[in-house]
């Protein structure tokens, strides 16, 4: 399995008047996590993206425990379990600073398109990192 922490302090304009971050954002920190994750493997996204292909969302589900509010440190784990065939997976948690208990849990699924948007299976350049990732 490959996992990544990412970090970011909530910023005022992503909640609402009592202070609470809008639901919405949640899947802004799931993006950044995933690039991050990217990164981790020695592939940025915008690389990525130079070779030809893009990886759209074709599902997301994310499920809210407890709200986290301005200020807050929050870090967001990314989690790739398994190799990608047609579509990739991504986990994520995110939690409090000092907390274990996580305030939101959910996924991201991936297609692979390359320039012109046709659906392809995962480039080797991306699979042959993820897959030296993956077995260590």
């Amino acid at each position: 399995m490959l996992e990544h922490r990412y970090q970011l302090r909530v910023r005022y304009s992503s909640v609402d008047q009592l202070g609470v971050v809008y639901y919405s954002r949640y899947l802004e920190y799931f993006e950044a996590a995933r690039d991050e994750i990217m990164r981790s493997i020695g592939l940025p996204y915008s690389q990525f993206e130079r070779e030809g292909y893009a990886m759209p969302v074709v599902e997301v589900h994310c499920v809210y425990h407890r709200s986290a509010h301005f200020d807050e440190l929050l870090t967001i784990i990314s989690r790739i379990s398994e190799m990608p065939t047609a579509r990739l997976r991504i986990d994520y948690e995110i939690l409090r600073e000092n907390e274990s208990q996580p305030i939101v849990t959910g996924y991201t699924i991936h297609a692979f398109v390359n320039q012109s948007g046709k659906a392809v299976r995962p480039p080797q350049f991306f699979t042959k990192l993820l897959e030296a990732q993956l077995l260590k």
